[in-house]
């Protein structure tokens, strides 16, 4: 026995010396046709029938994936000179999975540092990641870099901490302008402003809600985060080890309202913004906000619209809605049921919002039920935390040494277009494992799907982020006839006492809750600057995967977030917890580099129509665990 475990040792001894020479093989010849501006040969260690290249600011101060040979080559072709010199080295052990080699380095490129990724197929690169992590001459002071905070020596007048921040906060904005200005103060706005802040860029994070967190303190009573904690750190302050693993939405509060003043930022609330305009000659915003009925003019160079992921409440307009006697409201309005017990409750909607609104009513003792317009995927938050603590972002991955950095380089280093195999692979698992779930659900009269490719939430989520729900017990009261469902129907108009559907059936209301969701980001942009520049802009969110609401041509990536737009100095920041986290630091690095005058030419691949790619699965799935 003792020998078999010592053959066996030795063995993958010897294998694992050979995938370390393979990853060190591949990055020596990279590095060597880089240097040498040969681009033939670069392309040369790329597989020929399938490769990706995804790259976040670090050759193409974008964020970007070119997708084959071709789009990988015109790229180098763009970027090679303001990229090189170019230096990379292996950190860590490679590993195979799945007849994929994979490993991590460290590179260096002209302008900063940066964490790769590559998986070799057959000794050539399948998929690649280059990640920026920071810009020469400018890395953050932390760690061994960390400021003194005091002069060890007598000085006179000498000012203190609270001195200082005093009078920041009595010059940002009105005697020194800020270079970069961020609308809105939730997570998006208050990552950002921790990232920008340690980069020493003078930001301004502005706030309709007087307070940090107040965003969350002010949405629907019963509301819970979705995703667990280990997929919801933001940057710099992780959550204790304590901390539940469902927020509760005022305990959020509390804790951006806490990063805000921890990490300094400068934040002013019960602040509006009316108008921005860009004066192209000056290279400025011209941005006017209305500060507690106060009006202010700020002119930063840059403009991040940090609003979230959606844009303004969709308020749907039904004929005869002005005769109806009774409460409506849509569902950004909506606080709790408490002054509904008793009364008839019609939520039209269906998805996240609608399902948690249905539970709070009811929990309520309101007579409820819910209008259902369109199929919707349910997805059960048990089993996507089955999935998840299958990888890097659980207690599982933090016993294997995967800090929340290193999950999320993981996760960036397969490109959206791979996932798709990885979210359908998931998806059946999740169908068979609660098949017993779905056949109650089919007989309870509820309609759902799993996306039009069997991607489900996950897919939905980055293509349209709407047409889901992640079941926290709303389901169960759907099947057991607590919350009555009229699916496959529409309003067709408000009486006074209800609703009219568009099967000619009326439903009774004393109260009407549109949770009919939002437009997309880039309404704001017409909103506060214009529809000129809306429109040039495009749509904010989605790949162009030529799904519903997902229109192609296929991207990529998330269009117009945490890049460059077609609008000099306005950016989109939004997105998840984790996305905000992640991507802050792309979007950070960007603007530093703009305010340093560093040169940042943007490539942007091509994009092309597509059609639906069918992986079997591979390496990939196992790949993205712990």
């Amino acid at each position: 026995m003792r020998g078999r475990r010592a053959r066996a040792e030795e063995e993958q001894k010897v294998k694992s010396g050979q995938h370390d020479r393979a990853l060190e093989h591949w990055l020596d010849g990279f590095q060597a046709a880089l240097a040498a501006r040969d681009t033939g040969a670069v392309l040369a260690l790329f597989a020929p029938d399938e490769c990706y290249w995804r790259d976040l600011v670090a050759f193409t101060w974008n964020i970007a994936t070119m997708e084959g040979r071709e789009a990988i080559g015109k790229m180098l072709d763009a970027q090679a000179d303001a990229v090189l010199p170019f230096t990379a080295r292996p950190e860590g052990a490679a590993a195979e999975r799945d007849g994929l080699i994979e490993g991590w380095f460290d590179f260096e490129t002209g302008t900063g540092r940066g964490k790769g990724h590559v998986r070799l197929k057959d000794g050539r690169c399948f998929t690649l990641l280059t990640a920026l992590q920071e810009l020469k001459g400018f890395e953050e002071p932390g760690g061994r870099r960390r400021p003194e905070g005091v002069v060890h020596r007598a000085i006179k007048d000498r000012e203190t901490w609270s001195e200082a921040r005093a009078a920041t906060a009595r010059t940002l904005g009105t005697e020194v302008q800020p270079y970069c200005l961020v609308v809105g103060g939730s997570q998006g706005g208050l990552a950002l402003g921790a990232r920008l802040k340690r980069l020493g860029v003078p930001t301004l994070i502005v706030d309709a809600l007087e307070k940090p967190g107040d965003a969350w303190r002010s949405r629907y009573k019963s509301l819970y985060l979705h995703d667990p904690v280990w997929i919801d750190h933001l940057p710099y302050i992780p959550f204790p080890d304590h901390w539940p693993v469902y927020t509760a939405k005022d305990k959020m509060g509390d804790w951006l309202e806490m990063y805000a003043r921890v990490l300094e930022l400068d934040f002013w609330g019960s602040t509006r913004c009316t108008s921005a305009h860009y004066d192209e000659a000056a290279k400025r915003w011209t941005v006017t906000v209305d500060r507690a009925g106060r009006e202010m003019v700020l002119r930063p160079a840059q403009l991040v619209l940090a609003t979230g992921l959606s844009g303004i409440a969709n308020m749907p307009v039904f004929p005869g809605a002005d005769s109806f006697r009774g409460v409506q409201c849509h569902s950004s309005q909506y606080a709790d049921g408490a002054a509904f017990a008793g009364k008839a409750c019609v939520v039209v909607g269906s998805n996240n919002s609608a399902h948690d609104i249905c539970v709070d009513l009811w929990s309520n003792d309101a007579k409820v039920t819910m209008i259902q317009r369109s199929p919707t995927t349910v997805i059960k938050a048990s089993a996507l935390r089955r999935i998840s603590e299958e990888g890097p972002y659980s207690e599982k991955g933090i016993a294997a040494g995967i800090d929340t950095d290193r999950a999320d380089l993981i996760t960036a280093s397969t490109p959206f277009r791979l996932k798709e195999a990885m979210d359908r692979h998931n998806c059946d698992r999740i169908c068979r494992e609660d098949a017993a779930f779905y056949e109650r659900l089919a007989a309870s009269g509820f309609q759902f799907d799993f996306g039009e490719d069997g991607t489900a939430i996950a897919g939905k989520y980055m293509r349209r982020a709407s047409g889901y729900y992640i079941d926290v017990g709303g389901s169960d009261l759907i099947c057991d006839g607590e919350v009555r469902v009229r699916s496959g129907v529409g309003v067709a108009s408000i009486a006074p006492g209800g609703l009219v559907l568009t099967d000619g059936s009326e439903v009774a209301a004393d109260a009407i809750i549109y949770a009919t969701g939002y437009g997309p980001m880039d309404g704001w942009a017409e909103m506060l600057i214009s529809r000129d520049v809306a429109e040039k802009v495009g749509r904010c969110w989605g790949l162009g995967s030529g799904t519903a609401m997902d229109p192609g041509p296929w991207e990529g990536e998330l269009r117009n977030m945490w890049k460059p737009t077609r609008q000099e100095g306005l950016w989109f920041h939004g997105g998840n917890l984790a996305q905000s986290r992640f991507h802050s630091l792309h979007l950070a690095l960007q603007i530093k580099a703009r305010m340093e005058g560093i040169d940042t030419p943007v490539h942007q691949p091509e994009a092309v129509m597509r059609a639906p790619l069918c992986l079997p699965e591979d390496g990939l799935m196992a790949s993205q665990g712990a």
